[in-house]
């Protein structure tokens, strides 16, 4: 490894973000010994929401890479060349598919499919919600569905009381669940998406070599955690689905719009305009609509494409490892790392490596979905999800601990790690 100037830095600065995200909650805990409303206790607060970290460390990129080239041109041109496609789609599909008509449809669904079976409904709900919900961002997209889920558990489980031990075991079995369960189609999982067109991977394919592994880890974690949790989750008031008519052509009108966007998903020139005739027809139908998720949308485009700034200059360290690494070891060294860097930017610079194995390519993105839940970094929709719930009544004043989100992830994880490599 030679590294130049500007990607030591960037690794500094990765570093040192990743250590900031593990201190959010000491951020927080700093601001409420300030004056409420001083500049103090907003500078922290600031500092303590999760989503502004990498965009945070990335500005410092920016400026430091322009005196290290003594010009912002330089800075500005390092810029050009990313791909912010990601962060952008992310975006769109929070805003577009967290939307009333949407959410509503879907906890329809969802119940309607508990309610089959002969079990209590507030575990029923549960069951459902957290192996089948997953599953359904295969077709949707794994940012789609983490959005639709993160809202409903919000309102049915973290705002209803429960303890802050099965808050995080829920979460973590959440993003786990959900990095594992876009991989029965070539489209919808971030890190396969990357590898699909370079090796030649389809939806056939997705199917027969990860699609059934992710129903049975989904199932199985799911199914564990509920019974650990039995007890708790029997003792929750059920909560009924949203009230209110929503005229049916409106919600196939909001189908039309979601399906659109995962259409356009790389091509953010059209997505925004999709973006603005979405924004113009919710305007119109208020009456029909909750608040949109315009803000939470903004942080978290804002948390990927810091992440994409750092991550870009980490090349240099980490294709060589991955290049150096074999089999199984692959498989574990891809789930680890993925807990400190985007498993789609890991799966990237994998299929960068010539010559590399099939064996070796389901090693890459197995561990690299494996790992996909153990932090807020780990999976592209995970931001989505903590910056919904993140406010819920459960984490009230101290927000997402990112070291209690790896523990709760741990037992998922390994239940995945079991189904994608040990079965």
């Amino acid at each position: 490894m030679n590294p130049s100037p500007n990607e030591i830095l960037a690794t500094v600065l990765f570093v040192l973000a990743v250590l900031h995200t593990f201190s959010v909650k000491r951020f927080a805990h700093w601001a409420h010994q300030y004056p409420s409303g001083s500049i103090a206790e907003n500078v922290l607060h600031f500092l303590a929401e999760t989503e502004v970290v990498f965009g945070l460390w990335a500005s410092l990129l920016f400026l430091g890479i322009a005196c290290l080239e003594q010009s912002f041109e330089a800075a500005t041109h390092y810029i050009h060349k990313l791909n912010f496609n990601e962060s952008k789609f992310v975006l769109v599909v929070m805003v577009v598919a967290a939307t009333r008509p949407v959410v509503t449809l879907a906890e329809k669904l969802l119940t309607g499919a508990a309610n089959l079976l002969p079990i209590p409904k507030s575990i029923a709900f549960y069951v459902t919600a957290l192996s089948c919900g997953p599953l359904i961002g295969s077709l949707i997209t794994e940012p789609a569905a983490m959005t639709l889920l993160a809202i409903m558990l919000k309102r049915r489980y973290f705002d209803q009381g429960i303890s802050r031990r099965c808050a995080y075991a829920t979460l973590g079995l959440l993003f786990v669940n959900v990095s594992v369960g876009g991989t029965l189609t070539h489209f919808a999982a971030p890190p396969v998406l990357m590898v699909a067109h370079t090796w030649g991977w389809d939806t056939s394919f997705m199917v027969t070599h990860f699609g059934w592994r992710a129903v049975l880890s989904c199932i199985t974690a799911t199914l564990i955690t509920a019974f650990v949790f039995r007890r708790e989750l029997l003792s929750l008031e059920p909560v009924e689905g949203r009230s209110g008519h929503i005229p049916a052509w409106l919600t196939i009108l909001h189908l039309v719009f979601l399906a659109t966007v995962v259409y356009f998903a790389h091509h953010p020139e059209v997505l925004f305009g999709v973006l603005m005739l979405f924004l113009g027809m919710t305007q119109a139908t208020q009456e029909y609509q909750d608040h949109l998720k315009l803000k939470e949308g903004l942080l978290v485009g804002f948390f990927l494409a810091g992440l994409v700034t750092l991550g870009n200059l980490q090349e240099y360290w980490l294709r060589p490892l991955i290049s150096s690494l074999n089999g199984s070891t692959l498989y574990f060294g891809a789930t680890a790392l993925t807990a400190i860097t985007d498993n789609a930017a890991l799966t990237y610079l994998g299929s960068l490596v010539k010559n590399i194995s099939p064996d070796l390519q389901y090693a890459l993105v197995a561990g690299a979905v494996t790992g996909g839940g153990l932090t807020v970094i780990a999976n592209a929709p995970n931001p989505a999800g903590v910056g919904i719930l993140q406010t819920a009544k459960v984490f009230e004043g101290e927000g997402v601990s990112p070291v209690n989100l790896f523990l709760g992830a741990l037992l998922p994880t390994t239940v995945a790690i079991v189904s994608f490599w040990l079965v």
